[in-house]
């Protein structure tokens, strides 16, 4: 069984766009694997509820009262997406049960400056945490002024970036279908999926 926590206290960093691509990643290699949605604005659950019969089947990881239960059984993977602001007890015991965390982070100075604190907690929890945690940097185009700035940022952070993910409008027309860029023929997009390739990668170890 594996469970993916993805996470940042940040609101609007990208964390139902990579626990549902997550999600449609797992489906396509076969997995039994369930999406929970923690957060009230239920964006995971959605997408879930819109995806297609004919996709591969990522089913229902009911979480009710912001509480995550165990994996429904017959499911190998689970992907759980996390509201903004989670800390305290919840935060705890979530990442207690993760064996990776995924924090998406977007190269803007708000993000970034919004986001060091929780990549010092985890750092502080155990270096174990640390081993099972990556960043991904959300929206970067590698051109920009804000990508060098997230790069320099980068440099002192105690979790390793996993990946960049760039700025397309494709995350937000197959969210809107309940699909993933894995749902697509893979020359439609290459680009992207050779991004998510070293994710991918490290979700399988």
């Amino acid at each position: 069984m594996t469970i993916v926590v993805v996470a940042n206290p940040k609101g609007g960093s990208g964390k139902s766009t990579i626990a549902s691509n997550i999600a449609g990643y797992f489906a396509s290699q076969g997995r039994a694997v369930g999406l929970g949605d923690l957060d009230k604005q239920g964006s995971s659950e959605l997408w879930r509820k819109l995806r297609p019969p004919a996709a591969n089947a990522v089913h229902a990881w009911p979480c009710e009262d912001g509480k995550l239960p165990k994996l429904p059984k017959g499911l190998s993977h689970g992907v759980i997406d996390t509201p903004a602001g989670l800390h305290g007890w919840r935060l705890r015991e979530i990442l207690e049960k993760a064996d990776k965390i995924i924090i998406p982070l977007q190269p803007s100075i708000f993000d970034m400056h919004a986001t060091r604190e929780f990549f010092d907690l985890l750092a502080s929890k155990s270096k174990g945490i640390q081993a099972r945690a990556r960043w991904v940097g959300m929206r970067v185009d590698e051109r920009t002024l804000a990508a060098g700035q997230l790069h320099d940022f980068s440099q002192n952070l105690p979790i390793e970036r996993i990946t960049n993910l760039r700025s397309t409008q494709y995350y937000l027309h197959l969210a809107a279908h309940g699909l993933s860029l894995f749902d697509l023929q893979p020359h439609r997009v290459e680009k992207d999926l050779a991004q998510w390739q070293p994710l991918c990668q490290w979700l399988s170890t």
